[in-house]
């Protein structure tokens, strides 16, 4: 028998809030793992940004990342190390890498999920480049905005093709609106988007492996105040049918960790924005929901650790376009595609290991947001984006949403 340590890399950016408590989590778990015959234990360590031999050999056995869609060195490195050591790494840094919003609407308008209609336009301006101008003279057609808009219908949204935190989005209610808004969008490449009319629910469902929580979500509301702390807003089919639309969407592309929003008009949910593969993961934007995310990050990263989980380098599409061809009923064809969601990753597998490893992370969670090191996790993130002050005034706030999810988490389980 050998002693084994899985070590977890964290790779990081901005964040402070939830990285503290996720190396809390694991560290109070104190796991000593007897699997496949070896004594295995864990640990979690913080990725540094430095210059790297392509060769040298990567420490981690899986590696949390917040840095990849963005910085491209800590995207490079997970790259080489994907390639060279076999990393496992939450999400795949290729298809992070090229597959944005257009490329995700494409790919489920193909499977048959309910996308508003979309169009893409040209930028209304350019970056200067010496082929530019004869390629315009060339190729680029004149086009009529507002016969674009009559087709589309009012309102309907005007967003970048790529991007996301809601930059350059804008509600359109008339040819003029969308006039201004196309002459301000300067070299953004820019998607139409049918607005989902009189819809009466707006849901954002995070996925973290094979686990999902869909919860309401004002867009109009401050940042502080939109993932909504409710109850029993979706039936039980209903809650099904975001599961396996996010599940489908997330192996579809090789993602881990993503959110699906989706609005809901006549009983019909709409996926509008679904290639968020680094969402909102602070306590000043997920507050009651936030010890979620951090224990689902947990379960997740030490189940890829502790089995081994390889990495699916290359995206397969065929199994999904196989149902596709079937031109089933669309429930069924959902129910299809997430039974390959399931299978990719391994849901089952993963289910026993938390029930026979990890069954005591609930209470250990419900300990550790009732402590004074949570508790400076919360503050440290609000004094990074709240003025002075309102420090007091909002630490609390945050506070008392943890606390209530700890009220309602011990009833649930007590049930």
């Amino acid at each position: 028998m050998a002693n084994v340590k899985r070590l977890i890399g964290l790779s990081l950016g901005a964040d402070l809030c939830w990285p503290i408590c996720y190396e809390e989590l694991v560290r109070r778990l104190d796991l000593n793992l007897k699997l496949n015959g070896d004594q295995v234990t864990f640990d979690v360590e913080r990725l540094s940004i430095e210059p790297y031999d392509l060769q040298q050999p990567c420490r981690y056995d899986v590696v949390l990342d917040r840095l990849t869609h963005w910085y491209h060195t800590s995207r490079e490195w997970i790259k080489k190390a994907v390639i060279l050591d076999g990393l496992y790494v939450l999400n795949n840094p290729w298809t992070l890498q090229s597959m944005e919003k257009q490329t995700s609407y494409c790919a489920m308008m193909k499977l048959g999920l309910p996308v508003p209609k979309t169009w893409m336009v040209p930028p209304k301006d350019y970056e200067e480049h010496d082929d530019l101008a004869p390629t315009l003279k060339r190729y680029a057609k004149l086009f009529d905005l507002p016969t674009i808009g009559e087709k589309l219908g009012y309102p309907m949204f005007m967003k970048p093709y790529d991007g996301g935190a809601w930059v350059g989005v804008n509600k359109i209610d008339n040819a003029e609106e969308l006039k201004k808004a196309y002459e301000e969008s300067g070299t953004r490449v820019m998607h139409l988007q049918a607005a989902v009319k009189d819809y009466d629910l707006f849901v954002r469902s995070v996925g973290v492996g094979p686990q999902v929580n869909s919860i309401r979500y004002d867009p109009t509301a401050p940042l502080h105040d939109r993932y909504k702390v409710d109850f029993d807003f979706v039936t039980d089919d209903e809650e099904e049918l975001l599961r396996q639309q996010v599940l489908t969407i997330n192996t579809f592309f090789g993602w881990d960790f993503n959110s699906c929003e989706s609005l809901r008009q006549d009983g019909v949910f709409y996926p509008i924005d679904f290639a968020n593969a680094c969402p909102d993961s602070q306590v000043t934007s997920l507050h009651y929901h936030f010890p979620w995310l951090v224990k689902s990050h947990v379960r997740w990263t030490i189940f890829c650790a502790a089995s081994g989980r390889k990495m699916r380098q290359n995206v397969d599409w065929e199994p999904y376009y196989e149902v596709q061809r079937k031109d089933l009923p669309f429930r069924e064809r959902l129910a299809e595609y997430a039974r390959i969601a399931e299978e990719r990753l391994e849901k089952d597998r993963f289910e026993e290991f938390c029930a026979t490893h990890l069954a005591h992370l609930d209470e250990i969670t419900l300990d550790f947001f009732a402590s004074d090191r949570a508790k400076e996790a919360v503050r440290l993130k609000v004094e990074s984006l709240f003025p002075e002050h309102e420090h007091e005034k909002f630490t609390e706030h945050f506070w008392g949403l943890l606390q209530f999810w700890r009220k309602t988490e011990t009833d649930r389980l007590n049930a």
